[in-house]
Formats: C-alpha cells, sequence, structure tokens
C-alpha cells in the first residue's frame, strides 16, 4: 500500500511540470536584452531632458538679475552673486552649483554657466547664458 501512494505521487502531468534550466537561462537572456535596449534609449532622453531644464534655468536667474537691476535700491547694479537673488535655484540638475560671473565670454554684462554632467568647467557638455543666444 505504502509503495503505491509513493508512485502516485511522483507522477506529474505535463502542466505540474517545471522549467527547465535552459529555459531560465532564455528567459533571463531575453529580459536582459530587452532592459539594455530599454535603458539606453531612455539614457540620452533623460540627459536632453536635463539640459532643457538647465537652459529653463538659466533663463529664469536671467529674468531674476533683470528684476534684481530694476529695483529702486539696486538700479542698474548687477548682483555680487546668486544668493543675492530671491527665489533662485543655484544647482543644476547634474548636482553642481552654476557659475555667475559679472564678465561674459560673449559681450554680455554677466554670464551664468552650468558645468554640465562632467561637472568639470570649459568642457563639451558646459551650458552658459551665452549658448541662449545662438
Amino acid at each position: 500500500m505504502k509503495h503505491q501512494l509513493i508512485r502516485k505521487h511522483r507522477v506529474f502531468n505535463q502542466s505540474q511540470r517545471g522549467l527547465t534550466l535552459a529555459e531560465i537561462i532564455v528567459v533571463i537572456t531575453l529580459i536582459s536584452i530587452l532592459a539594455a535596449v530599454l535603458f539606453s534609449s531612455l539614457g540620452g532622453s533623460l540627459s536632453s531632458g536635463k539640459e532643457e531644464i538647465t537652459y529653463t534655468d538659466i533663463r529664469n536667474i536671467e529674468n531674476k538679475i533683470f528684476i534684481y537691476t530694476n529695483k529702486t535700491k539696486t538700479r542698474g547694479k548687477l548682483p555680487k552673486s546668486l544668493s543675492d537673488l530671491d527665489g533662485v535655484n543655484d544647482t543644476d540638475p547634474f548636482g553642481n552649483k552654476y557659475i555667475y560671473s559679472t564678465s561674459s565670454s560673449c559681450g554680455k554684462k554677466y554670464e551664468i554657466i552650468s558645468m554640465g554632467v562632467d561637472g568639470k568647467k570649459g568642457g563639451d557638455d558646459d551650458i552658459s547664458s551665452c549658448d541662449l543666444d545662438k
């Protein structure tokens, strides 16, 4: 009697069968390929989005500088630093502080620079208020 119970317990239907190691490897490989494709295509979009936010931030800072220079107390004077401006976010989307200078490389009275992804001034990924006029 015990022998018959053991045999019945070991018999599996086709629907109860588990996945083989080869099937699991194929599924994991397919998921990895899909993830790689998705992340590579989204990576460029995220970087591009941060650049657009940076341009918007720089325009907002320029507007705040315009307001600052037209106030009665500070008429015609540029702020000494971004902290002189009300409500300005001085950190770019890449986690770096914006660089504010009262001289510029394009002939403006001031320049605002984001060091971009690499966080180093002077790289190809820098974004400047001078770029807005181009």
